[in-house]
């Protein structure tokens, strides 16, 4: 293994780290806030175990991170990503939505095709852990949108999709190269030609599919979607 794989690896291990912990409170944050406007909710019970979850993810994270010889990505602050002009109940909608609906959801694919390579066993450990779990985290998202649907409009949302998506993936992500596909993959790492396809993928055929039949219209997604080079 050479030296830039090695780096390569533990600096993505490091990122997910951060990422991990930044979930973690922003669940805790939402698990908190849902009972104020739907007190009968389960989502928000969800969401507190689920807080739990991205710690110790984040805990096995860092773990590969140092395995891999680099530091683990530091602490995580919860900042939220609803945009200000949103009242509170939207903001969570906004939150739950750009969270779980598209976040955990694409890390669900992400994992399921990083676990279909021959991993190193230790990776594939985690990975299989952190999997088991991101499948519920996703569903969070989806039960909450559909309790929130089921007694408002959230049409809204539809024109705030695009906003949710950029902030998921930088614009580098769309043109970005990288080493082959067997150099990173036994190492847990998607090369990003092959994480453009599968986030391009989870995307029309899960995610948007998924936000129409609950009332938002996938339209502003598909537009900016198609403004990128895929």
């Amino acid at each position: 293994m050479t030296d830039a794989l090695r780096r390569t690896a533990g600096e993505a291990w490091a990122f997910r780290a951060r990422v991990e912990r930044e979930a973690a409170k922003r669940f805790r944050r939402l698990s908190a806030a849902i009972p104020s406007f739907d007190p009968e909710s389960p989502v928000s019970a969800l969401l507190a175990r689920a807080a739990g979850d991205e710690e110790r993810h984040a805990e096995l994270c860092a773990g590969l991170s140092a395995w891999y010889g680099c530091p683990d990505g530091g602490s995580a602050a919860d900042v939220p990503i609803a945009p200000r002009s949103l009242g509170a109940r939207d903001a969570v909608l906004y939150e739950m939505v750009a969270a779980c609906c598209i976040t955990e959801t694409e890390s669900v694919a992400t994992l399921a095709t990083l676990l279909g390579e021959r991993a190193e066993p230790r990776v594939r450990a985690v990975l299989h852990e952190i999997a088991r779990d991101e499948v519920l985290h996703g569903r969070m998202g989806w039960a909450h949108l559909a309790r929130e649907a089921a007694v408002r409009d959230v049409s809204f949302l539809s024109e705030w999709v695009p906003s949710m998506l950029s902030g998921t993936v930088e614009e580098a992500f769309f043109s970005a190269a990288g080493p082959g596909p067997d150099e990173l993959l036994r190492h847990g790492v998607l090369p990003p030609p092959r994480k453009k396809e599968v986030f391009v993928r989870t995307l029309v055929e899960v995610v948007l599919p998924g936000l129409e039949r609950l009332g938002v219209s996938a339209a502003p997604a598909r537009a900016w979607l198609g403004g990128r080079s895929i």
